[in-house]
């Protein structure tokens, strides 16, 4: 991982996906992907 990166762990994802809206036949962004830019932006 490259410094200063934030992701989340699959474990961390997993216990957060119940909260994830459902994919309705169009492509959607990662949701740990944009979770995980979130977080990091916050941190900054």
């Amino acid at each position: 991982m490259e410094a200063g990166l934030f992701r989340l762990s699959e474990e961390q994802l997993g216990k957060m996906r119940p909260f994830f809206p459902k994919s309705r036949g169009v492509s959607r962004v990662d949701n740990g992907k944009a979770l995980s830019g979130s977080i990091y932006l916050q941190r900054r």
